[in-house]
């Protein structure tokens, strides 16, 4: 199928065309005809389905063929995001499929001054996107109104609920036209997800293009059992290897994210945090660095993440696993995106067993364990977790969650193999030797997946050095 399918005019097409996309994505086909023809929508989607253009290609098409003057303070489309992050790529995207079109957008964030803000909206623009809490205090300015608004989207709804900010959104919701067309994107779709659907959407399509709980097949997963204490010598060792050259390593506090980024600049690892406290322009530069490879490393919380989108990033690390399960999925999610490889290396302290036990039977895939590493854990590897569901909000069967035992790897893990961090597959890292020093890996290139070892310890004579490390 080709975008010239959906019935999309030559401007909104030859923006298209300049962006490099050839063929839309699943979640754009499935969603795209029903947005063009007016109807409200739930959409279910993963981070890096491409559900930002899903939304955004056919609210310009309908912009530019229903044009109405500007008027001051007034807007047509409303785009809500849980973070600053996020609103800034969905306006960039905006602004990138609409250049043919006429059409106008801008942003809006707490963290800045609030005053290019506001002169913006005082021009009058088409699409507003926003984030919940600036955009309640410019209404209660009298900088905005809501009342001609054509189209509402809620994205990321999820996030926007673990945020606390359901309150806000029921107070935005309040003031948009009754008469409108609503937009609802969430990567999980738990029961309070539903809840707000219901209250807000009239008579939705619902789409859904990946399982809820299932994690792109081309990211390589493992996981060290690791003390709490150790935890940042494993990550500093681990970085040691030169094939990381960026990596997005993820913890669950903002304090945890500075002493992280701290730890790693003393070794010589140039790294910053990017979380809630940070000030807007330091978030900028940290995550452009990032992006232009002046940083090596990245460190985010989860709310922070949202809306990071970096083509070719190879590692995620969880630094901290996540407390909840479906947060896994989404921070994996920024690597193996467009069909590319990724690696997913995970820590797992004593306290977070249980939350790795809740991920596996999320994804419904036990993940490999690297057990050769400077830093095991004293309590050793853990018999794998079984897999049956036993989470009070499953994910509805009707959304693709994976069956029993279905996982990638028919529940035993697959290999690594492929450059995926410390001692996975033929060179892939480093594992103690006989007086319990590190054996360096030779810096040969990764191995194809054809040539991926089978899930078994072995040693080359001589240098005790694992070819693959041991999986529960």
């Amino acid at each position: 199928m080709q975008f010239s399918d959906f019935g999309l005019s030559q401007p909104v097409l030859r923006a298209v065309g300049e962006e490099g996309y050839s063929e839309p994505t699943p979640i754009q086909v499935k969603a795209i005809p029903h947005v063009m023809e007016g109807r409200d929508l739930l959409g279910c989607a993963q981070t890096g389905t491409g559900k930002t253009a899903a939304f955004a290609l056919p609210i310009i098409e309908r912009l530019a063929k229903t044009r109405v003057p500007r008027v001051a303070k007034r807007v047509r489309v409303l785009v809500l995001s849980p973070t600053r992050e996020l609103a800034s790529q969905i306006g960039e995207s905006f602004a990138s499929y609409g250049r043919h079109s006429g059409i106008t957008s801008t942003v809006i964030f707490g963290g800045v001054n609030q005053s290019r803000q506001v002169e913006m909206l005082a021009r009058g623009v088409d699409v507003l996107v926003a984030t919940p809490g600036r955009l309640l205090d410019l209404m209660n300015q009298k900088a905005v109104t809501l009342a001609h608004i054509e189209v509402f989207v809620l994205d990321e709804a999820d996030r926007m609920l673990d945020m606390g900010f359901i309150h806000d959104v029921r107070k935005i919701a309040a003031e948009v036209p009754k008469v409108r067309q609503t937009l609802l994107f969430s990567a999980t779709m738990p029961d309070d997800i539903r809840q707000l659907a219901s209250k807000l959407l009239d008579n939705p399509v619902e789409v859904a293009v990946t399982p809820v709980a299932s994690t792109a097949e081309k990211i390589d997963q493992a996981i060290y059992f690791v003390e709490k204490a150790d935890k940042r010598s494993l990550l500093g060792w681990i970085l040691e290897d030169t094939r990381i050259d960026r990596a997005l390593v993820f913890t669950r506090t903002k304090h945890s994210a500075n002493r992280v980024a701290e730890f790693l600049d003393k070794r010589g690892i140039r790294s910053a945090a990017i979380h809630g406290n940070k000030s807007q322009n330091a978030r900028e530069r940290a995550l452009d660095g990032f992006k232009r490879g002046t940083l090596r490393v990245l460190v985010a919380t989860d709310i922070a993440a949202r809306g990071i989108d970096i083509d070719q990033l190879a590692y995620v690390i969880n630094f901290d696993l996540p407390n909840v399960p479906e947060a896994y999925v989404h921070r994996i999610g920024r690597t193996g995106r467009a069909g590319a490889a990724g690696q997913a290396l995970s820590f797992c302290e004593a306290e977070e067993r249980p939350y790795l036990a809740d991920i596996e039977r999320l994804i419904q895939m036990n993940l490999d364990a690297v057990s050769k590493h400077p830093y095991p854990s004293p309590l050793g590897v853990p018999a794998k977790t079984d897999l049956t569901n036993r989470r009070n909000q499953q994910a509805p069967a009707s959304y693709g969650a994976r069956s029993s035992g279905g996982g990638r790897s028919g529940g035993g893990g697959r290999p690594q193999g492929q450059g995926g961090g410390r001692a996975q597959g033929n060179g892939g890292g480093r594992a103690q030797g006989n007086g319990g020093n590190a054996a360096r890996p030779p810096q040969q290139k990764p191995r194809s997946p054809q040539d991926r070892p089978q899930a078994t310890t072995t040693h080359d004579a001589g240098h005790n050095r694992p070819r693959h490390a041991g999986t529960r």
